[in-house]
């Protein structure tokens, strides 16, 4: 990577514009970012952003790159992820929005690539047991192959909860992974992360629209949070209190036209009061396994839906005629061959045939007297039907 003078220049300007302040993106466009510094540094302004320009270093920007083997790419380069060109016409959330400036990023993963094919998982970082171990299984299955497609990568932010539990599923059958984080990447954030944060360095792709040495802040989760919905071709919410980040997550996907997913939970569970919420609103499709996950994401007609009919039935093979002389029996007793026929609306002949037919397939008897009745579960016939035309005779031997 050669830092040539506005990459060097957007690089600075991370430690100068809090990410996702929708005001620089103008200025960049207009004048470039080399501009947009020196006029910064020359401004007799005392704001926050011409005094962080004049303190900010090129030097120990670049020292800082180099020590912890970060890159810093920019729109236009290779490894710039396409969907994130999308948060420039898709407005503002909460005062925020617009393309990175640039992007900080260590690991082997190439970004472009990994996120052609993404799927984010968030929720809560106090989750539930329940909710770790959704995130764990959806992570896992989503990660590897299926029905002939490839595994999906994982997008999420590193954090406790859902999120931490989105990327050892991935990790843990060997897939891809992204992990945003809203702070510098020098640190991991959480630090009881860090073995987590560690190793998504070492064998996968973490990311940053922040400069090394920065902290992260609330205001800087709600802007990671843009990236992760961008980064990804839809967003699967596994667990969320009513208040929670990971709806705000949803909030920018749907603003980015990505497709919008929730995991119902426990009903009496705070920790899922905004996943119900998001699925009852009408923001979000109700899924419950990677299958689900997959019919929303998948190219369409690559994934065959399951009809969700469960075990064929008996009565699901029955001809029009069968159900309609099978319908019009009584829940319980008996009734007449003529009165079926009125019943049915078959003529008589044909209200016969079916019967012989329900009663060879063992859904209907004959009672006293030469009435019909449904078949009893539990009652054995010993089904001899008389032959020849009339009323048929049925010999039967109930189960005690």
């Amino acid at each position: 990577m050669e830092w040539d003078e506005e990459r060097l220049a957007r690089a600075v300007l991370t430690q100068v514009v809090d990410a996702g302040d929708p005001r620089l993106a103008p200025l960049l466009e207009r004048e470039g970012a080399a501009a947009v510094l020196a006029g910064l540094r020359a401004s007799p302004r005392e704001d926050a952003w011409p005094r962080r320009a004049k303190a900010a270093d090129e030097d120990a920007v670049v020292e800082r790159a180099r020590a912890g083997a970060m890159r810093f790419i920019v729109p236009g380069d290779a490894e710039w992820p396409a969907g994130v060109g999308d948060l420039a016409w898709c407005g503002l959330w909460q005062g925020m929005g617009g393309v990175p400036i640039g992007l900080w990023v260590v690991g082997p993963g190439d970004v472009a690539a990994m996120s052609a094919r993404a799927v984010a998982i968030v929720g809560s970082r106090a989750a539930t047991a329940y909710g770790e171990r959704i995130g764990v299984d959806l992570a896992s299955q989503l990660s590897v192959p299926s029905g002939g497609q490839p595994g999906w990568t994982i997008v999420s932010g590193g954090a406790f909860g859902v999120d931490a539990a989105a990327h050892r599923g991935t990790l843990a059958v060997q897939g891809a992974t992204i992990g945003v984080y809203a702070n510098g990447l020098d640190a991991p954030y959480p630090p009881h992360n860090a073995g987590l944060f560690d190793r998504l360095r070492a064998e996968q792709v973490v990311i940053s629209e922040v400069a090394p040495g920065i902290s992260p802040t609330r205001r800087g989760f709600l802007a990671r949070n843009r990236l992760i919905a961008a980064l990804s071709v839809g967003v699967v919410v596994v667990e969320a209190a009513y208040r929670s980040g990971a709806k705000n997550t949803a909030a920018w996907a749907g603003l980015l036209n990505r497709t919008v997913m929730a995991v119902p939970g426990p009903v009496q569970s705070a920790m899922s009061q905004g996943t119900h919420q998001l699925i009852r609103d009408g923001r979000a499709s109700l899924v419950t396994d990677a299958g689900d996950i997959r019919t929303l994401v998948e190219p369409l007609g690559a994934v065959v839906e399951p009809t969700g009919l469960g075990e064929t039935r008996v009565l699901d093979q029955l001809t029009q005629p069968q159900r309609a002389v099978h319908d019009a029996f009584p829940g319980r007793g008996t009734i007449s061959a003529g009165e079926l026929s009125l019943r049915s609306g078959l003529s008589m002949p044909a209200c016969q045939a079916a019967l012989m037919q329900l009663a060879d397939l063992e859904l209907v008897e004959v009672a006293d007297c030469g009435t019909w009745r449904l078949r009893r579960p539990g009652r054995r016939p010993r089904a001899r039907r008389a032959s020849g035309p009339g009323q048929p005779q049925l010999v039967e031997d109930e189960a005690s």
